[in-house]
This record gives C-alpha cells, sequence and structure tokens, in this order.
C-alpha cells in the first residue's frame, strides 16, 4: 500500500475490559491534549503534524457496547485501508486490537506486530470471556492473522500465559531484560500496539491496571524511533480518565500518537 494519509479514529469500547470501566470515554480527551497549545505539533523527527493533507481525525465510532462492535470496529479500520489510509485507533480497552487486526490482515498479510505492555494478553479466555482485553493476542495468533508478534515491558507473565506464548512463538522483552537500546528490524508491514500500563504508573498512572515497575515515555519513543520496517498502523489503548492525574495520562498519550505519526509518515 502506497501510505500517503493517516486516518486517527476513535473506538470508545470497553465492554471487554475486567477489572474496571471507562477506558471507552478515552479517545476524546487524548484528542484534546494533542490540540492543546501548551505545544506544537512536531514530531521529533520534525514532521509537522499541523501541516494539512497529512493525517485526518475521524472522531469516535459510533458503537453500543455490544456483540455487534467488533464487526463496527472491523469494517471501519477496512473503509479506511480500502481507501489507502493508514490507521492510528484510540482505545478502549485493549480488546479493540482483534478486529482491527482482522482487518489489517486483508491488506497485509500476517503482519509484524509489536506490543508494549505490562501484560503479554495471552489467555485463552479470561472470566469465561474469550475476546476479553486479556486475550486479543490469543486471538490473533490462533486465526494466523500475525507472522511476528514481539511484546515488550512485560512484567505479570504466569505459567498459562507462558505456555501460550511457547504455543505461539511470541518473543517476549520482559521488564527485567529490556534495555531501550533495542532495536527492531522487519522486512515485512510492522503494527505497533501501545498498551499504556506498560509504562511505569509513574508515566502513566490513568489505566485500570497499573503495574510498576515498568517503561518509560523515553524507553518506548526511543524503541518506535529506531525500528526499521514500514509501519503501517498503530493503536493506544488502556487509557481511564477516571484513575487519571492531572491529564498526565493523557498528555503522554497525545504524545506518543504524535510520534507514532511521525514514525508513520
Amino acid at each position: 500500500m502506497n501510505k500517503k494519509n493517516i486516518s486517527v479514529i476513535g473506538i470508545p469500547s470497553d465492554i471487554n475490559s475486567s477489572f474496571s470501566k471507562g477506558a471507552a470515554k478515552a479517545p476524546p480527551i487524548i484528542m484534546d491534549a494533542f490540540y492543546s497549545d501548551s505545544t506544537n505539533k512536531f514530531s521529533e523527527n520534525g514532521i509537522d503534524l499541523g501541516a494539512e493533507g497529512l493525517w485526518f481525525h475521524r472522531g469516535c465510532l459510533n458503537l453500543k457496547n455490544d456483540k455487534k462492535d467488533f464487526n463496527k470496529i472491523k469494517n471501519a479500520i477496512i473503509q479506511e485501508l480500502n481507501n489507502r489510509n493508514c490507521c492510528i485507533s484510540l482505545g478502549g480497552d485493549h480488546s479493540i486490537t482483534f478486529p482491527i487486526i482482522e482487518a489489517y490482515f486483508k491488506h497485509y498479510s500476517k503482519i509484524n506486530i509489536i506490543q508494549f505492555d505490562a501484560h503479554p494478553d495471552l489467555y485463552e479466555e479470561f472470566d469465561n470471556n474469550p475476546f476479553s482485553h486479556a486475550s486479543p493476542f490469543a486471538r490473533i495468533l490462533e486465526n494466523q492473522l500475525s507472522g511476528k508478534l514481539i511484546q515488550i515491558g512485560i512484567r505479570t507473565l504466569n505459567e498459562h500465559q507462558r505456555k501460550q506464548a511457547d504455543r505461539y512463538n511470541v518473543r517476549i522483552i520482559s521488564m527485567n531484560e529490556f534495555s531501550s537500546e533495542l532495536k527492531l528490524k522487519f522486512n515485512g508491514p510492522v503494527y505497533i500496539s501501545i498498551d499504556l500500563d506498560g509504562l511505569d504508573p509513574a508515566f502513566a498512572p490513568g489505566v485500570s491496571h497499573p503495574e510498576p515497575g515498568g517503561l518509560s515515555t523515553r524507553d518506548i519513543i526511543k524503541v518506535i524511533s529506531k525500528i526499521e520496517g514500514d509501519v503501517v498502523g498503530a493503536d493506544i489503548v488502556e487509557y481511564n480518565p477516571k484513575k487519571d492525574l492531572n491529564n498526565i495520562t493523557a498528555i503522554t498519550a497525545a504524545k506518543l500518537l504524535k510520534e507514532l505519526m511521525g514514525k508513520i509518515l
């Protein structure tokens, strides 16, 4: 696909959250932080995101928080990809990554995925819900939608998810072995999924499942900047405004959005 534009899409869904709802309210708050006059619109690699025609904000999908939402998400992403636009989706909980990757599979066979997260999200099911936000990557991998999954920042790996990782040949870069000098190289297209709880709570307190000992904002930006490969899409998920302090997490999400846009362009 010849990338020309980016579509930023709000996906206000938290029906599959297991502990605390609230992520559905995140997308417009992230965009408010993005548009704030407290900062300019340049990414760190020098792209002026205030220039016309580079990207479009599509607003939020009209979701009902029911079982039909996944099809609505998938179809919305397919429409953007058919129009030759790359997508950055703002969640919402992490379950939305499954229908997004289903859509991407229509254009990119077995896309490479980089996941920043405290949790592997590989449960076969969680709380009797196979589509839980703790399970999207099990669904993606069992359906053979991704050629490679690399998880960065993991620090909650239990025995079941370890077996799942082995079963699906997932590369896990746990927090205790992480280095910000990490360089990732891919031959094919790359999709980046950022769960904000991958960050240490000092950098992102507004998440439902805070896990101390995590990544810094700079760690994630540095790894993204060093990726060798064609980044064609991304999502930022699991921001829960109800848990935030002084809008810190919204501002952090907006910063990461800027750097993802700069990387894709």
